[in-house]
């Protein structure tokens, strides 16, 4: 038998026993529905994180007292009684690490209120204070003015150049190079503004003032670690870069040579390995969902044929004593074995590729789903047809044609 009847055949049964052939595969329709749907969201989410983390460059790294995540029970105590890291730190890694192209020492408080005249932001802004080289390292660019100086840092003078959100709230159109500016109480001059950079994880980039180190340090007190942020010569000497660095913060904190590093390095792909880690365990959920979703549609399917081939015995006779072969009866079960299995596995993937895209529309949360993701469901679904077709194929195949043709 031609592999085309084949089809018609198995397509011809689905549609005489539209019920019951959905019925049966619904376990096929939602394991391979969960994969597709689940995968196109991990896949889309590391996408967007991916693509929101490479603001930083590829040959920029950081070193910080924590790790960038945190997790597990008990995890802030257990860095917490770290030595901090200092200005001194910093210019030790400027000094000493040759594949450094440039080096910042960079301090931070969240939720400060900036003020002008009689307006004020929320209590929602960062002030950074930093060096000449925070502006390269972290990807910012100004729009208008001019940004921290080496003079700046050596006299502490009081400057501060503005993010694109503190510039809408407090001056509208107005232009504020050269205004004032209270911080903490204290009068600060607007020297320059950053261009515009966008939000990371939903949170706003353009939400900062950024202050020399020095100047920060009188304002909020030195009792706070700093982090270093190094930008290699080239992406080519990322490694050897954090080596160097590793290397040298561990001789100037003195951290013996048996321990750990007292301090973390941080890189581009530490939170996509963080989300990778993290992502395996709804992989592997949803795998196992699935498996037990083919399973008990490869019982459904083994079932439905073996009551197909019942219903057909006298078909089968017909076909036998006309000259039909045990194999032509065997792949015509088989393929339709298969045929059912794959119409499952295509109605599963339209369903989840359609919840990828209706979470996509509803949310922030992007969605894409790779090629390879499509091909295996369908193949996995080709293997659940045949493995439970066999039997009822076999069956079919063995039977009697006088037997069969007698059967009522």
């Amino acid at each position: 038998m031609q592999v085309g009847e084949s089809l018609d055949l198995a397509l011809g049964a689905i549609r005489s026993n539209k019920m019951r052939s959905f019925l049966t595969l619904l376990g096929i329709i939602i394991g391979v529905m969960t994969i597709i749907a689940m995968q196109s969201l991990i896949t889309g989410l590391r996408k967007s994180m991916t693509d929101q983390l490479n603001i930083l460059g590829s040959n920029v790294f950081s070193v910080q007292k924590f790790p960038a995540v945190g997790m597990g029970h008990g995890w802030w105590e257990k860095y917490r009684n770290r030595k901090d890291l200092t200005y001194e730190h910093a210019m030790a890694v400027r000094e000493r690490v040759s594949a450094a192209a440039a080096v910042s020492a960079d301090v931070d408080t969240w939720g400060q209120e900036i003020r002008y005249k009689d307006k004020k932001t929320l209590n929602n802004v960062s002030v950074i204070g930093t060096t000449p080289e925070y502006l390269e390292n972290n990807g910012y660019e100004i729009a208008s003015g001019r940004f921290i100086t080496e003079q700046d840092l050596e006299y502490n003078r009081r400057v501060a150049i503005i993010g694109l959100d503190v510039l809408n709230k407090l001056f509208g159109s107005e232009s504020p190079v050269g205004a004032h500016i209270k911080i903490k109480g204290e009068r600060f001059e607007v020297v320059g503004v950053f261009e515009k950079k966008g939000s990371i994880f939903g949170s706003s980039m353009d939400n900062l003032v950024v202050v020399p180190f020095f100047t920060f340090q009188k304002l909020y007190g030195k009792e706070r670690s700093i982090s270093i942020t190094v930008q290699a010569l080239d992406a080519g000497f990322m490694e050897e870069a954090q080596e160097q660095t590793i290397g040298v913060l561990r001789a100037v904190r003195k951290v013996p040579p048996d321990k750990d590093n007292d301090f973390e390095i941080v890189t581009n792909n530490t939170l996509t390995d963080f989300f990778d880690n993290m992502t395996k365990y709804v992989r592997i959920v949803a795998i196992a969902i699935a498996s037990i979703s083919l399973l008990v549609a490869g019982v459904g399917i083994m079932n439905i044929m073996l009551v197909s081939v019942t219903e057909r015995t006298r078909e089968i006779g017909i076909r036998k004593s006309i000259g039909a072969k045990r194999r032509d009866i065997l792949w015509q079960f088989l393929i339709e074995a298969v045929v059912l299995s794959e119409v499952g596995g295509v109605i599963g993937i339209v369903i989840g590729l359609g919840i990828g895209k209706l979470v996509q529309a509803l949310s922030p949360i992007p969605a894409a789903v790779p090629v390879w993701t499509v091909l295996v469901g369908l193949i996995f679904c080709s293997f659940v047809g045949l493995l439970f077709g066999v039997y009822p194929a076999t069956e079919a195949a063995r039977l009697d044609p006088i037997a069969a043709l007698r059967y009522e």
